[in-house]
């Protein structure tokens, strides 16, 4: 394998060998952790800033083979030698050691060798393979931050040390070290050993420096010479050479690196191989490392990529006959040609994105056996677009899409309505992986068919941006066939997606979740966007103004209790005041002094007759209904509704949220909040709303999946179900029960189905943790099927690496067996709230879609129009509330057959509060 290396030279092969401890300690101390977390609260900085140095490194050296070296704990022969050696570091942060095992599965899977051996240090393992490898007539580089390393810097070896961080490199060749230190390296451990090390625990020569070891070692020739001859250095500092020469004499064995360590991996052994693509992928995904650009140079460097395929411009391996139709009636012909057949055709759109509205401009389709178009909708003839639409309409033509849902949307505001879609890359790649947050098709096609797309403006969520309006002819063609491979790749990602959920492992089972599920809601949530809701203008004016005067007023009574100004938005600001000024009991300690959060607030407040935290928990209550109502009558459209974006591919358990509004973000509890909520009202030509639900849900799905006897009956007898269950539990009459009795259990059995503890309960609750846990036992002697049911789904889980819903949708969690406890006990948590949440969600979608099926098969004209906390919301027709009352009631309690069975609420009214239940 031809090579380059910043120095020049070619043909000898070239070794690069990396530190891994001291450099991945030295990335966790330049990135802050706190900017590089998982969801699970995993720290990601050291392997971020280590994964990125890597690639930088393997780019710019090019090397044929290389190896990364591990120590495996401060216990070697140096230690045994000297006890104190490096006995003055400080303990390892819990943040930095629980990367060290992800650097090793990122390495795993790049396919770099790594090793470690107990008694040694990453340093010997180095030194004996660089040694081994200059012999063998290789070129050999060393990253390290360890400066023990120079003394292994020759003519074939160089040390490159990070300088800042680990962004920059210097080169240490034998001209540099002898200019850095004015030794050359094979006596630099004279010079260390003279010197001593602070990072080691070796002490030096007081008074002594790199200066004047470096001109005894030059003076006497080596370090031997120099303790031969001490008797000749005069003066004071010979004094305190002679009386520290026994430690100093230490140093040196010390500071000398072993070169002929006994190792599993011999230098032929260490030349590298392509990556494990899909095992990389994985691993990123879980790292949430998601920066197109950060994935791109670390797949760039795959040695199986080469230059030409990392740099291509459009996908290496696929071709597409490819042809612009421009000419009246050439898209009626291609159709005609490749899609009039069951053969499956993928399609790549670009368009404009606005509120409400999208306007197509580009089309690309494609087939499997390589024929492609592409076309500019707004300039087609009316034949070519007769023929498009009936083609897209045609639910015998199969179509394959990425974020189906966006197509879907865009394509009708232009006037076509899209069936036949079998496959969606984008959804796809979310029921293999639902804890992923990136379905760029770019990503996607990188990590599932090995090939890069020409780079695009592409979105957030995935929608393609092509820029064809420049002059240059060339420029527009080749854009054209640059959509054309997307919509190959689209086809592609459709066939590998099939395979895979098919097939044992990740997302097994999900083709039927895709096909029966998810690709109909799609289509569904496409046409609930489009519609939107409508919204009294006039009211949410109202509202933003009452809010904002109640914001004024809290501002003003701050001001008055505290006796002056001051910035109730600033953390700083309030810890002065509260804890310093007022004197009011420390927080929890945080790096910047205590915290005011809500919930130190509420602390605060229980805790003192100090009106401050109350009025600062209402400033920010104020603050963040004014700011709710402030987002919402920016969203509403020129046709007077409010059009959000529904998220089919964000949570990982599958139920749908919303954006630009984001809707979950209207509180229900509260007066204000359902005070918003009635400036959601019936549009013009319908009569009213109408809400519906199903009642404690997650509670009867627990039911169901533990099969307690006792809780289903509960559900059974038609009771309220928390005074049933309190009866139980606190062994009193039903008539006993009180309102602090019902709280408790409601709290508990729904903290149950989200995975609290007792812990999180006693919090919730503001009770003692002892009470808390009597609490959770007195229920689970109640209830022991419910307590055998949460134990068996998380040890369960912890075998198989998934939970699954009642639909079979998957939710893995390798998490469960990790050495970190933190990040162990997020997953046993989200294992235990997975099925039930995700079972829920997978219920609700259906009830959507079996409502939506019963409208159009009854031809009513009344519509869907948002799905939020699991309510759902139609616009009624006149005169058909009670079809559709009967309907939905009808539909979605049967949209599954649980043992503790369905219950549907359903309200109507003029807005979307009154019509609440």
């Amino acid at each position: 394998m031809a090579h380059k290396g910043s120095d020049g030279r070619k043909g000898r092969p070239r070794l690069l060998l990396l530190d891994g401890h001291s450099l991945a300690y030295r990335a966790f101390y330049a990135l802050p952790v706190e900017n590089f977390n998982t969801t699970t609260g995993q720290p990601t900085n050291a392997v971020y800033g280590f994964a990125s140095m890597l690639a930088n490194t393997l780019r710019d050296e090019a090397p044929t083979h290389a190896a990364v070296a591990f120590d495996v704990s401060r216990k070697t022969f140096r230690s045994e030698r000297f006890p104190e050696y490096k006995a003055n570091r400080s303990a390892t942060p819990d943040e930095f050691r629980s990367q060290v095992g992800l650097i090793g599965e990122l390495l795993d899977a790049m396919r770099l060798s790594r090793m470690s051996l107990e008694g040694f240090e990453a340093d010997d393992i180095i030194a004996t393979l660089a040694t081994a490898a200059a012999a063998e007539g290789f070129e050999v580089l060393i990253v390290t931050g360890d400066r023990d390393a120079l003394q292994l810097v020759s003519e074939h070896v160089t040390v490159l040390y990070p300088t800042k961080g680990v962004s920059e490199l210097t080169r240490y060749t034998p001209e540099k070290v002898a200019e850095k230190y004015g030794v050359t390296p094979t006596q630099y451990p004279d010079l260390a050993a003279l010197r001593g090390d602070p990072s080691d625990n070796l002490p030096g020569i007081p008074g002594v420096g790199e200066k004047t070891a470096a001109k005894w070692i030059n003076q006497f020739g080596s370090f031997d010479a120099l303790v031969e001859r001490v008797d000749e250095v005069k003066g004071k500092i010979g004094e305190k050479l002679r009386e520290h020469l026994e430690s100093v004499r230490r140093n040196r064995d010390l500071t000398e690196l072993v070169r002929d360590v006994e190792l599993p991996l011999g230098v032929p052994d260490l030349e590298r191989g392509p990556y494990d693509r899909d095992a990389l992928a994985t691993v990123l995904e879980a790292l949430e490392f998601r920066n197109p650009n950060f994935r791109e140079r670390l797949f760039a460097v795959d040695p199986a990529a080469g230059e030409e395929e990392a740099a291509a411009a459009a996908g290496p391996g696929v071709e597409v006959d490819g042809a612009v139709l421009s000419a009246p009636g050439a898209v009626a012909a291609w159709l005609a040609a490749h899609a009039s057949g069951a053969e499956r055709v993928g399609l790549a759109a670009v368009y404009d994105w606005a509120l409400g509205a999208g306007r197509v401009r580009e089309v690309a389709l494609a087939t499997a056996s390589g024929p492609a178009g592409w076309f500019d909708p707004v300039q087609l003839a009316e034949e070519d677009e007769r023929a498009f639409a009936a083609w897209l309409a045609d639910p015998a033509r199969p179509k394959a899409l990425h974020i189906a849902k966006q197509v879907m949307r865009a394509f009708a505001e232009h006037g076509w309505e899209i069936a036949g879609v079998t496959a969606d890359s984008a959804l796809a790649a979310y029921l293999e992986k639902p804890g992923r947050r990136s379905f760029a098709l770019e990503t996607l096609a990188e990590e599932y068919l090995g090939r890069s797309l020409q780079p695009a403006a592409e979105t957030e969520s995935g929608q393609l941006s092509f820029d064809t309006s420049g002059d240059d002819e060339d420029d527009a063609e080749a854009a054209a066939q640059a959509l054309m491979v997307q919509a190959r790749t689209v086809l592609d990602l459709a066939g590998a997606f099939e395979d895979r959920l098919t097939a044992p492992g990740p997302g097994a089972g999900a083709v039927e979740l895709m096909r029966d599920v998810e690709l109909p809601m799609a289509a569904l949530l496409a046409r609930m966007e489009r519609t939107g809701i409508a919204a009294d203008r006039t009211w949410l004016s109202t509202l933003e103004a009452q809010f904002a005067a109640a914001v004024q007023q809290a501002v003003e009574e701050a001001h008055a209790v505290v006796g002056h100004p001051f910035n109730l938005g600033s953390p700083k600001q309030l810890q002065e005041i509260l804890f310093g000024e007022l004197g009011l009991p420390k927080t929890k300690k945080i790096k910047t002094g205590y915290t005011t959060d809500a919930d130190a607030l509420l602390w605060l407040a229980a805790q003192t007759d100090n009106e401050l935290p109350v009025i600062l928990l209402r400033h920010r209550d104020q603050a963040k209904l004014r700011t709710t109502v402030e987002g919402l009558i920016k969203t509403v459209a020129d046709d007077g509704r409010i059009h959000t974006t529904f998220n089919q591919m964000v949570a990982a358990t599958g139920r749908l949220s919303s954006q630009d509004p984001n809707l979950q973000n209207i509180p229900v509890r509260t007066e204000e909040g359902r005070s918003i909520r009635r400036a959601f009202v019936v549009g013009d030509g319908y009569e009213s709303l109408l809400t519906a639900d199903y009642a404690q849900i997650e509670l009867r799905i627990m039911a169901h999946l533990s099969q307690d006897e006792a809780l289903i009956e509960a559900f059974a007898s038609g009771e309220d179900l928390h005074t049933t269950v309190a009866s139980q539990v606190f062994e009193v009459a039903k008539t006993a029960v009180d309102a602090e009795m019902r709280r408790k259990i409601k709290a508990m059995s729904y903290g149950l189905a989200y995975g609290l503890s007792a812990f999180g309960l006693s919090q919730q609750l503001g009770i003692e943790a002892a009470e808390a846990r009597r609490l959770m036992e007195n229920y689970f002697e109640r209830f022991g099927g419910v307590r055998d049911y949460l134990r068996r789904v998380v040890e369960e889980a912890r075998v198989t690496g998934y939970t699954e819903t009642l639909l079979g949708r998957r939710r893995y969690l390798p998490d469960l067996t990790s050495d970190n406890r933190q990040r162990r006990e997020m997953a046993e948590r989200m294992a235990l709230n997975a099925p039930i949440q995700g079972s829920a969600a997978d219920i609700v979608k259906i009830a959507m879609l079996r409502v939506d099926e019963g409208l159009a098969k009854e031809q009513l004209r009344s519509r869907m129009l948002l799905q939020v906390h699991d309510e759902i919301v139609l616009e009624l027709a006149p005169g058909e509330r009670e079809r559709v009352e009967e309907l939905v009631r009808r539909e979605m309690a049967a949209a599954y057959p649980l043992d503790a069975r369905l219950d549907v609420s359903v309200g109507v009214g003029p807005n979307w509060e009154d019509a609440a239940h």
